[in-house]
């Protein structure tokens, strides 16, 4: 099986922050360097889990691990370009392939065109409509993963600061999380897959009570 990673690197940046401090280090005498990290749960590429949407819902730590790991269907959206909405109608002509228990990458190839640095890769991406988030209820998939932002008002929130959105402006996870299917976000190198169908793995920290956790995201492709 060939691996591809779909992970991006954790690096600072206008939107993400990442801060580290070497508490010991080589040069100082130590024996064994060591860092500290400090970095939000929903930061790069990341899982989350229905707590975070969901006041009752379960946190990482109690969730089944199997749910981020599985049989995996690539659909090619390639076709969007700058605020393209995925839409039933893209889903029903691209997406046949998708199956039930199913995790779905949606590929769009963003971060190919505009770095994760920018702020158009924020401000101008494509973005997940209501009608695409139900044809996947309907299909009864599992999860779903994206390569770039899923919801049309997180531009809005880098636009004006102060403006909160509405919790049903967060269209994939007000759809999602109340259907059981919970969400993969900022994937990258989807093209490298070469293969409509995969297996994917990405595997949360066991945080207890974490609404969301960094990961380390993979395709294995026959």
């Amino acid at each position: 099986m060939r691996t591809v990673d779909l992970s991006f690197t954790i690096t600072p940046h206008f939107r993400w922050k990442a801060l580290s401090e070497r508490v010991a280090t080589h040069a100082a005498g130590a024996p064994l360097q060591s860092t500290v990290m400090t970095i939000s749960c929903h930061a790069y590429t990341h899982v989350d889990a229905p707590l975070h949407f969901l006041p009752d819902g379960r946190d990482l730590a109690s969730m089944p691990i199997d749910q981020w790991i599985g049989d995996a269907a690539v659909v090619d959206l390639t076709h969007l370009g700058p605020n393209g909405e995925v839409t039933a109608k893209d889903l029903e002509q691209r997406a046949q392939h998708v199956q039930a228990g199913d995790i779905v990458l949606l590929r769009t190839d963003w971060p190919r065109r505009v770095a994760v640095s920018e702020a158009r890769f924020w401000d101008e991406g494509p973005w997940t409509g209501p009608s695409g988030c139900r044809w996947l209820i309907d299909r009864r998939v599992k999860a779903v993963g994206y390569d770039y932002p899923p919801d049309h008002c997180i531009r809005d929130t880098l636009r004006e600061p102060r403006r909160r959105p509405a919790r049903e402006e967060y269209t994939t996870h007000a759809l999602f999380f109340p259907a059981g299917i919970t969400v993969i976000e900022y994937l990258t190198n989807l093209d490298q897959i070469g293969a409509s169908r995969c297996r994917f793995i990405a595997l949360p920290l066991k945080i207890e009570g974490a609404d969301g956790s960094p990961v380390r995201a993979i395709a294995l492709v026959e």
